[in-house]
């Protein structure tokens, strides 16, 4: 059998784009859901056939811009979703409307533990910054973090007093975590942290555990202890 190349006449293929473009520009600012002109409405606006109006469409349902139910029609399609941003607590609780605040407990430079130093990839003994914070949304007590940091990526971190957000300081030095490593986990407050989040102990609590990476390099380890009943872990996975 003789091999045959389909030629896709110039003529129709440009009105193909022209069709494709015009209802790219209807749907841009219409709402998800907003339904997308119908195939007999674009015949007859550009006199082309339906199978030209129809390979319009299909290249904008192929780039997710729109989306055919069947027996209902073609309608502009929900945006895709994408993997969350990395956000510091600051950031996550003005994310959902509400007024952070923190109050630092301890500030000071010490020598990391056997535990912190693995976690930093620095000897036992190295300096670190040791930052504890309670943290509130609204006034209402949400956590206490224990931060610790390696002191050598951040001299004089602590020099003029401690900053409003860590990940925002660490990004003015060129360090804001691009990364993250996190485990979380269910246990029961210890009497120290009972105290601190005015819960009873062994309440039950959420703990969080992050070891933040930024090009490369371990800058900050983080324990933190949620109250139970006043913060909810969102997570968006995919499948690609």
């Amino acid at each position: 059998m003789d091999h045959v190349d389909l030629v896709v006449p110039r003529q129709r293929a440009l009105k193909h784009v022209q069709v494709r473009e015009h209802v790219r520009s209807l749907i841009e600012a219409q709402p998800p859901g907003s339904a997308a002109p119908s195939e007999r409405e674009l015949v007859a606006r550009f006199g082309v056939a339906r199978m030209t109006v129809r390979q319009a469409l299909d290249a904008l349902v192929a780039e997710g811009l729109l989306e055919r139910i069947p027996g209902r029609g073609t309608f502009v399609a929900q945006p895709p979703k994408t993997a969350g941003r990395l956000t510091s607590f600051t950031e996550e609780i003005r994310r959902r409307g509400m007024l952070p605040e923190s109050q630092t407990l301890l500030a000071r430079v010490e020598q990391a533990g056997p535990g912190v130093a693995r976690a930093l990839d620095i000897s036992p003994g190295d300096p670190v910054l040791h930052w504890r914070r309670l943290r509130r949304a609204d006034q209402a007590i949400v956590c206490v973090e224990d931060a610790y940091l390696n002191e050598v990526l951040l001299p004089g971190f602590l020099q003029h007093g401690t900053p409003t957000s860590l990940y925002e300081a660490l990004a003015a030095r060129g360090l804001r975590p691009t990364e993250v490593e996190d485990s979380i986990s269910a246990d029961r407050a210890s009497a120290e942290e009972a105290t601190v989040l005015e819960i009873a102990e062994g309440d039950p609590v959420l703990r969080h555990a992050r070891r933040a990476v930024s090009d490369g390099r371990i800058v900050e380890v983080s324990r933190t202890c949620y109250r139970h009943d006043r913060f909810t872990v969102y997570l968006q996975l995919a499948d690609r």
